[in-house]
Order: structure tokens, then C-alpha cells, then sequence
């Protein structure tokens, strides 16, 4: 009995502790976004050759797309462990194991949103400023 209790309970960690990691992907692909936008841009500007503006942009664009791509599906993911629909309670205060697995996926659904805001902000002088002069 002892040994299925201690494998519930080493499963149970397994999937927190994902949760956990989850919750910390969507900020670190807005902060790595936002580094390589910025760093390229810094570096391309430095050299201030005509041809290279575009490519920067080009290279913004598709490092945006991807970036907002795998946040959304970290979105999706945490909706999907949120679990709203089958349980519409919004609140998780009784503090058993499925209100802890029900907030991570909350929270990590709401930080997805928010990097994904910070990423096509990020995205944006790439789309308005027409050189680096």
C-alpha cells in the first residue's frame, strides 16, 4: 500500500514540477525575443549598410512569428490544464492537489498572455522605423 501511495505521490511531483517549468517559458521567450530583436538591431545599425535594414526586419518578423507561435501553444497547453470548462469554479482555495494543478495552469495561461502582448510589442519598431538613422 505504501509503495502505490509513494508512486502517486512521485508522480504527482513530476507533473507539478512541469507546471512550475511551464509557467516560466512563456517570459523567457518573450525575454530571449526581445534580446535577439534588440541585439540584432543594435548590431545591424552599427554596420549601417542599406541592404541588411530589410533583412533585419525579415529576421524580426520570422523570429516574432516563432516566438509567438510557441507561446501560444504554452497557451494552449495551460488552458487545457486550467481546465475551466469541466470545472468552472474559479476559485481554488481548499488547497488539494487539483486546486494547485488548476492555478499553475492559470498562471502560467495568464503569463502566456502577457508575453505574448510583450512580444508584438517588442516586434513593433521593426514594423515602424524605416532606417537606424
Amino acid at each position: 500500500m505504501s509503495d502505490i501511495r509513494d508512486q502517486e505521490d512521485a508522480h504527482e511531483f513530476r507533473v507539478e514540477a512541469l507546471s512550475l517549468w511551464r509557467i516560466t517559458f512563456g517570459p523567457l521567450i518573450w525575454a530571449l525575443h526581445f534580446v535577439a530583436s534588440y541585439g540584432a538591431a543594435a548590431l545591424v545599425c552599427a554596420k549601417a549598410s542599406a541592404g541588411a535594414v530589410e533583412a533585419l526586419r525579415i529576421g524580426i518578423g520570422v523570429g516574432t512569428l516563432l516566438a509567438l507561435a510557441l507561446i501560444l501553444w504554452l497557451a494552449v497547453r495551460a488552458w487545457r490544464q486550467w481546465d475551466l470548462r469541466r470545472d468552472p469554479e474559479w476559485e481554488n482555495d481548499k488547497g488539494t492537489s487539483e486546486d494547485r494543478h488548476q492555478f499553475l495552469g492559470h498562471a502560467a495561461f495568464l503569463l502566456s498572455v502577457i508575453s505574448f502582448i510583450g512580444v508584438v510589442y517588442v516586434a513593433l519598431p521593426a514594423l515602424l522605423i524605416g532606417s537606424c538613422a
